[in-house]
Order: C-alpha cells, then sequence, then structure tokens
C-alpha cells in the first residue's frame, strides 16, 4: 500500500497497528516525515499479524520512483488541492496502481472549504500560505478527473464533521491561529475525542459529517467499468 503525501503518517500507523500490510509513506516534507517515522516508533506491536514492513521517504507525488503495477492500493488524502498539477498525479498514482487495484483519494469538502477561504485573510491567509489550498474540488469535477485516469468510483461519503469548526476558528482568528484561546479550546475537544472516543463526540460528529464533513471521500476501483 501507498500513502501519497503521508504528511506526520497518521494512515500508515492506522495500516501499522492494522496488521498485515507493506505499507510506504511518501511525502515532500521532511519535517513531516520526521515525525512520521517518530510516530511509527512509539507505537506498540499491533496484535495479531504483523506488519511485514513499513517506511516512510522523500518523493514527488508526479514523478514516483515505484514501477508500473507496484501497488495494490494507494491512498491520497488532502493532498490534490495543494498541487499545481494534480492531473500529473493522478497519471502517477494510475502507473504505480495495480489493473485491479483500490484507490481512496480525499480532498475537503467544497462549502465549509469556501468558508474558510472567506474568513483567512486574502494575502498570506489559509488559501495562500506556503503549501496552502490552492483549489476548491467540486465533487463532480473530481470524480470526472479521477475517472479519466481508468478508475470507477464506487462509493463516497463526507467524514469529519466535528472538524469543520475548528478550521473556521482558525481562519477567523488567522494570525493567532495557533494560540487564539478558542482556537486551543476547540483543538483540546478534538484531541479528546481522538484519544478518547467519547459517546458524546462520536455521536456528534455522526450527526455532523453528513451536512458539514471537513472531507469528501472517495474510493475508485481500478477496473474502469465497461
Amino acid at each position: 500500500m501507498l500513502d501519497l503525501g503521508c504528511g506526520e503518517g497518521r494512515h500508515v500507523h492506522g495500516l501499522y497497528m492494522a496488521g498485515d500490510f507493506d505499507v510506504i509513506g511518501v511525502d515532500l516534507d521532511e519535517p513531516s516525515l520526521e515525525k512520521a517515522r517518530a510516530g511509527l516508533a512509539t507505537l506498540p506491536m499491533p496484535d495479531g499479524p504483523r506488519s511485514r514492513s513499513v517506511s516512510f521517504e522523500s518523493g514527488d507525488a508526479t514523478a514516483l520512483r515505484f514501477d508500473n503495477d507496484t501497488f495494490d492500493a494507494v491512498i491520497c488524502s488532502e493532498v490534490l488541492e495543494h498541487l499545481p498539477d494534480y492531473g500529473a498525479a493522478l497519471a502517477e498514482i494510475r502507473r504505480v496502481l495495480k489493473p485491479a487495484g483500490t484507490l481512496c483519494v480525499t480532498v475537503p469538502n467544497a462549502w465549509p472549504e469556501r468558508i474558510c477561504w472567506r474568513l483567512a485573510p486574502s494575502v498570506d491567509g489559509y488559501a495562500f500560505e506556503p503549501g496552502g489550498h490552492i483549489r476548491i474540488f467540486d465533487k463532480t469535477e473530481l470524480r470526472v478527473a479521477v475517472e479519466r485516469h481508468g478508475f470507477t468510483l464506487f462509493k463516497q461519503h463526507l467524514a469529519h464533521g466535528i472538524h469543520s469548526p475548528l478550521w473556521w476558528l482558525k481562519c477567523a482568528f488567522w494570525e493567532r491561529r495557533d494560540d487564539h484561546p478558542w482556537v486551543k479550546a476547540y483543538h483540546a475537544l478534538l484531541v479528546w475525542d481522538l484519544m478518547k472516543k467519547p459517546w458524546l463526540t462520536r455521536a456528534m460528529d455522526t450527526v455532523m459529517s453528513p451536512v458539514m464533513g471537513k472531507s469528501r471521500v472517495f474510493y475508485f476501483d481500478g477496473r474502469k467499468a465497461a
């Protein structure tokens, strides 16, 4: 499995804990990769079958080093909105993924994202900081773009509804997005949710995600429909 644009390794860490996979995380940001490696070292040995291999490496999504038809599955989560030439990344994904492989793509959901763009400063703000989001995807636009590369959509949904208010707060208080008391309080709520999974926040996310999910998640089959 390939996690393309793995960041600090959240998905790779989860796959490691799930068990019997070979997983590679690729990202261009070396500080994020160092955090991913450090985080992996702190994880307990998973129960049951052990992961065969887990690694992280630097790489460009538009020019991957891997051979054709290498991976059974590719995750590309919250990446394409950052890339000037996201079509080149989709072409590389198609090349390295086996013909019958599975692709999971997530991008920011359009209407919560537009609120972020409006709330943040127009210069050096959320959308225009280095590495920022340079486009907002319409769900049909992205689906068509991926399917042009020989994929077939078989499922989509919205996720992380509980996370949208955090980003609205960060954008509203952009200059103090890391230390504003409202941002810190809401971030603490999300950490509690992540670590403890209490029924209250789980119920909130279940209700909020279909309406205001921060991410739109697409699952594609590599076998193009006849």
